[in-house]
């Protein structure tokens, strides 16, 4: 059984190498977020696992917004467990079988549109989709057995047996934990990440640094004109967006992404509220933005700056029978909304890995594989989340518009208003690219697909230079041959994306 004591954490239990029903393998998961629990669920269902998960908070309380799944993370959750993969749809909400895409934020016109449908049907896989986070952390706690998670008391450090088995977990409270295996899912903030590299938790040296964007976040009920057609929308314009997405049963969540200098929430007057203060902010953009901020009530939105951490490429993520996963070791921007989906990725491999293991000395072996398996993977989403961020407040604008009407009007023909114009073909295929890697590498077999992630990389880094204008303004209007660079990709046809980008250049100049 698993060994506790107040204070001891200088002697262990004497345990067999042998890993059996008898001897099972005692694994200590910090933090009951989707990660961990998802990975509880798992090992809880082999007879020579024993698990024990450790959460910070006294109890699961109803709070926190939608939580979306995208196709590969709901078809790891299937493979896992297809029991709570069936519960888990009795409360889902698809979005990724309707119309999602970026729209002009000034305009209120459809910039560019992703196909998050085709690239799941291609593969079998569900459709990506939303479901309120305390449902899907309910479905996993009525799903493990009873006592396996304890609240009230989590991770402040642990220490290991230098001269046998066993890693020792001490909480809060002083209370010690033994374990043979411990993994810590303790989010951003992890301690279990800070004892490992010998780092502060918090501040300078963690590695956890400002994105540099706050987020106000809305989340009511809704009568939304375009319900059952749209999934999200994304508004673009200068320096900020703005997100609407529906999150099922009459209710929408929103977005507005701002960039704005750690600690604004408190240093910022808002004396009408948050509501009225984002109405100034988005003042000239579309009346649905508008809309929605003048039906939320301020007991309805929350703001948080945004924090995030570069790839842990040079850095661990396992020491002896320790490992990360999740946030602690790969946290990122919520923009492609694949956090918890990489978190449930970790678990699967990790899942994977240790039920494979005979014998307690192979367990440090088996948790390098996993970082094997998912480190170029995590890196590569973390890299498009940040990008994306990057990207849309920092790169783009109004697109600019040449409008035949009474006479000929240049609407933002700044550079860029250009540059955002000049992009609006290629995006699509930037998504095409991204969505297919997303959904390709959900098995984690091999280190990553090199020939999607190298077209990932030339169109990304394409766009990154443009955006940031780095190139030649001739150079802008020479990448929009940039089709046959990807002839080839999976849901992509070269004649037809061809035909896109001379539609886009007649609509760009709708006198050719």
């Amino acid at each position: 059984m698993v060994a506790t004591s107040p204070t001891d954490v200088s002697s262990y239990e004497t345990v067999d190498a042998a890993i059996t029903e008898d001897n099972p393998l005692r694994v200590l998961i910090a933090g009951a977020g989707v990660g961990g629990l998802a990975l509880a669920k798992t090992l809880s269902k082999n007879p020579k696992m024993q698990v024990t998960v450790l959460e910070r908070t006294d109890e699961f309380k109803r709070f926190g917004g939608p939580i979306q799944l995208a196709s590969n993370a709901l078809q790891v959750l299937k493979e896992m467990d297809e029991g709570v993969y069936n519960k888990i749809m009795d409360k889902f909400t698809f979005t990724g079988d309707k119309m999602n895409g970026i729209k002009d934020g000034i305009r209120d016109e459809w910039y560019a549109k992703f196909d998050l449908a085709s690239p799941a049907e291609a593969r079998n896989m569900p459709y990506t989709g939303v479901i309120e986070r305390p449902d899907l952390q309910q479905i996993y706690l009525d799903a493990l057995p009873k006592g396996m998670v304890k609240n009230g008391d989590g991770v402040v450090k642990y220490e290991t047996n230098a001269n046998g088995y066993g890693v020792k977990a001490v909480l809060e409270s002083g209370q010690v934990v033994e374990g043979d295996v411990l993994l810590g899912a303790d989010g951003i903030w992890s301690a279990v990440r800070a004892t490992m590299r010998d780092e502060p938790i918090r501040g300078d040296g963690s590695g956890v640094t400002y994105s540099g964007y706050t987020v106000f976040a809305g989340e009511l009920n809704y009568d939304s004109f375009d319900n059952g057609q749209v999934g999200y929308k994304v508004y673009i314009g200068p320096s900020q967006y703005f997100v609407i997405t529906d999150i099922g049963n009459g209710r929408y969540q929103w977005y507005a992404f701002l960039a704005k200098p750690a600690g604004s929430a408190a240093k910022e007057e808002k004396p009408d509220g948050s509501s009225a203060y984002l109405q100034n902010v988005f003042t000239g953009w579309s009346k649905d933005i508008h809309h929605i901020l003048k039906a939320t009530q301020e007991h309805e939105i929350e703001q948080r700056d945004l924090y995030d951490r570069p790839p842990s490429v040079m850095k661990a993520w396992t020491k002896g029978n320790v490992a990360l996963l999740g946030d602690s070791v790969h946290a990122m921007m919520p923009n492609l909304g694949q956090g918890g989906c990489q978190a449930i990725e970790d678990a699967y491999v990790i899942a994977e890995e240790l039920a494979t293991a005979t014998s307690r000395d192979e367990i440090e072996a088996k948790l390098r594989s996993y970082r094997r398996r998912r480190l170029v993977r995590s890196a590569a989403v973390q890299g498009l989340s940040r990008f994306a961020s990057d990207i849309i407040i920092r790169g783009f604008d109004t697109p600019a518009k040449i409008v035949l009407k009474d006479g000929i009007k240049f609407e933002n023909f700044n550079y860029a208003g250009v540059v955002t114009k000049v992009l609006q073909p290629i995006l699509p295929i930037f998504f095409d690219i991204q969505f297919n890697f997303l959904y390709d590498g959900w098995k984690n077999t091999s280190i990553i697909n090199w020939g999607t992630f190298l077209r990932l990389a030339v169109v990304g880094g394409l766009i990154l230079l443009i955006a940031v204008g780095t190139v030649e303004e001739a150079a802008l209007f020479g990448g929009l041959g940039l089709e046959g660079l990807l002839a080839g990709t999976e849901g992509f046809a070269g004649a037809e994306g061809l035909e896109t980008l001379i539609a886009n250049i007649q609509d760009f100049f709708p006198f050719l």
